[in-house]
């Protein structure tokens, strides 16, 4: 685990090498993995002093306040200094809960997140570029939320988009997870990120109990190489039927037939779809002389005005 003083230097360094700001969104996060979760804080650090500032808040739930302060060697009575403790790995740490963490590596780059916790993160426009539902994700460094399943219009949880299916959020401690772990329902593009691009798109593995735009990429191949489906169809949901037929794929590409689709399937099926073919090119329109004799120019004028593409040429025999 690094100290917040080498996390700060890191940072430094990045930018000096012009690093974008999606690499140094996704080294920043990976380089705090482990660093502690406290209910209510946003990146301060971690001292006694402050954990028992967040868990002395009024609005701090009973349990959360217990867990904050439980943890602290020194908070909790163990130890009367912060040597030894497992988040003084050589310095000092910092503390987040899930919209601090996303708030506090964000403003690395200058990005702002406004709004006290997930849902006012999420409800406030001024934030964001773009926003949709997790099956539309974009293969880009955004940021995801998790419906409260209970409480209609609340975000219950917060993280990071690395694309390539990667996530890393803070629950406990900052940590990695995957876009396949259930509970996650939207996405959002920072203003400030929607102008970077994207990674290289690397297709994540997907296996019966997936969900999303990846297995239903998967089923269309399937279903185009003629593999029954019924009744469901690309539904987005890798089932027992989507995993029978890509086991029969597997089986006939040499592969192991084990349903799990990975590089080397996913390899094999763009190979045997094949790319998409090019779009027919647009015709040129064809033009026609007509000559019209004798026509005045009222007429003429009419004829213009029906035919806004005709041309008029006035020709004296």
């Amino acid at each position: 685990m690094r100290t917040a003083d080498e996390v700060a230097k890191l940072i430094d360094k990045w930018k000096s090498e012009g690093r974008t700001k999606p690499e140094i969104i996704t080294m920043t996060s990976e380089a705090t993995l482990g660093w502690p979760y406290v209910w209510g804080a946003a990146g301060q650090y971690c001292t006694p002093a402050y954990r028992k500032q967040f868990a002395n808040r009024s609005s701090c739930p009973e349990g959360e306040s217990k867990l904050i302060l439980s943890q602290c060697q020194v908070c909790s009575g163990k130890k009367s200094d912060c040597d030894g403790c497992k988040w003084y790995p050589k310095g000092k740490v910092r503390i987040f809960d899930c919209r601090g963490f996303t708030r506090w590596v964000m403003a690395r780059v200058d990005i702002t997140i406004a709004g006290g916790g997930a849902t006012s993160q999420w409800n406030n426009s001024s934030n964001w570029a773009a926003k949709g539902d997790i099956s539309t994700v974009p293969n880009q460094v955004c940021v995801l939320f998790w419906k409260d399943k209970k409480k209609a219009g609340v975000m219950a949880h917060t993280g990071l988009y690395l694309g390539n299916g990667q996530i890393i959020h803070c629950s406990g401690t900052v940590k990695r997870d995957t876009l396949s772990t259930k509970g996650w329902t939207n996405w959002a593009v920072p203003k400030g990120l929607e102008g970077d691009t994207p990674y290289p798109e690397t297709k994540p593995t997907i296996k019966k109990g997936s969900t999303g735009p990846y297995v239903t990429e998967c089923q269309n191949d399937l279903i185009t190489l003629g593999y029954d489906l019924s009744p469901y169809g690309a539904d987005g949901k890798f089932g027992t039927k989507t995993e029978t037929a890509v086991k029969a794929f597997q089986k006939v590409s040499g592969l192991t037939a084990d349903g799990i689709v990975g590089s080397k399937t996913w390899a094999a099926l763009d190979a045997a779809v094949g790319p998409e073919p090019d779009p027919e090119p647009t015709p040129e329109p064809l033009l026609f002389t007509v000559t019209i004799p004798h026509l005045t120019g009222e007429q003429v004028a009419d004829l213009l005005k029906k035919y806004p593409d005709a041309k008029a040429k006035e020709e004296r025999g």
